[in-house]
């Protein structure tokens, strides 16, 4: 890029009344029109955050410390910026505007800090967790589209705790993955697979956003839940949890996870669903074992791109906003 040949529009009389103006000016040479809008309604809420709090400077720096503390504890294995979209409800947010649901299908949920692309592609059936502390827990589960059709070959990436709490990338001297796999469905849309039942745990809170939680009298539990992706080519991707329903937390998720429709009963294992699916070995301790039974309802692309269209267009025009969808996303319509 020539910078001698940029040509910008001239700014003067630089004050507190026009300087979001003036900023949104030096921007409008934006060639893509999508972020040109995206970065003009960041500039306009940002600066009236600023004017509707009178923001001191003592605090405007005060801030940027505590992001730039954020980006510092980042790590390839800990993603601070993501827990922090998380404990603000940034991340469900933005989930439910890009993958909106209709009535019959499964809604998503947050991705979590912790998900990994290292789990090894399993068989049904296999056991996905290594600790012999945690309760074993049978899952069973269906994928199908809104019409009822089972959908087979869907990659599904399971991933859950161990028993004390602490995903496997949270141990210095794990050997490998544990608690997570990945499976495709089969021809009648059945994966199943055995693992432990999951517990409530504790986000990070040794880092900024901990601080944070403490400074606002927020606790950093989450409700013990299962994480599952669903990918397949002609499906919006799926991004979800289940929550136990008995869990302490189950109202107050530190990362405002948990909807209705995805809290679910862990029940007994019943002897007849145990001898299609244990060992003899397995079958001894019947009694130590727990059900989780679960329906999943993937969107198709064509659908979810439909809805999405339609519900932007609704919000923004609520807000008296002119729009019109360029390449999937809402710009200003000024044609």
């Amino acid at each position: 890029m020539d910078f001698s040949q940029v040509k910008l529009p001239p700014i003067m009389d630089m004050n507190a009344d026009t300087i979001t103006e003036n900023t949104i000016a030096m921007n409008s040479g934006n060639p893509d029109l999508r972020s040109k809008y995206v970065l003009e309604r960041l500039v306009h809420h940002l600066h009236d955050f600023a004017r509707e709090t009178r923001l001191s400077t003592a605090e405007w720096s005060q801030g940027i410390q505590f992001l730039t503390a954020v980006g510092q504890i980042c790590t390839d294995v800990r993603q601070e910026f993501i827990l922090l979209s998380d404990v603000l409800g940034l991340s469900l947010l933005v989930d439910a505007i890009d993958h909106p649901k209709p009535a019959a299908s499964t809604e998503g949920t947050v991705l979590g800090p912790f998900h990994t692309h290292e789990a090894e592609l399993v068989t049904a059936g296999t056991q996905i967790s290594k600790d012999e502390n945690g309760e074993p827990l049978l899952v069973i589960c269906t994928v199908k589209d809104t019409n009822g059709r089972p959908i087979h070959d869907v990659m599904v990436d399971i991933w859950e705790t161990d028993s004390g709490g602490f995903y496997d990338v949270q141990h210095a001297d794990k050997d490998g993955p544990d608690g997570r796999c990945a499976m495709r469905s089969g021809e009648d849309g059945v994966f199943w697979f055995k693992a432990i039942k999951p517990v409530s745990y504790p986000i990070p809170h040794d880092g900024p956003v901990g601080k944070f939680l403490m400074g606002v009298h927020r606790h950093p539990y989450r409700p013990a839940h299962m994480h599952f992706m669903f990918d397949k080519p002609g499906f919006d991707k799926l991004t979800t949890a289940v929550y136990d329903r008995v869990d302490p937390y189950i109202t107050s998720d530190a990362v405002f996870g948990v909807k209705d429709s995805l809290v679910v009963d862990f029940l007994p294992l019943d002897a007849e669903t145990a001898a299609q699916h244990l060992t003899e070995e397995e079958l001894k301790n019947l009694s130590a074992w727990s059900l989780l039974k679960y329906d999943f309802v993937l969107v198709s692309e064509k659908e979810a791109a439909g809805l999405r269209d339609a519900n932007s267009l609704a919000a923004l025009e609520a807000l008296g906003k002119r729009m019109k969808v360029y390449n999937g996303l809402p710009v200003p319509d000024v044609d």
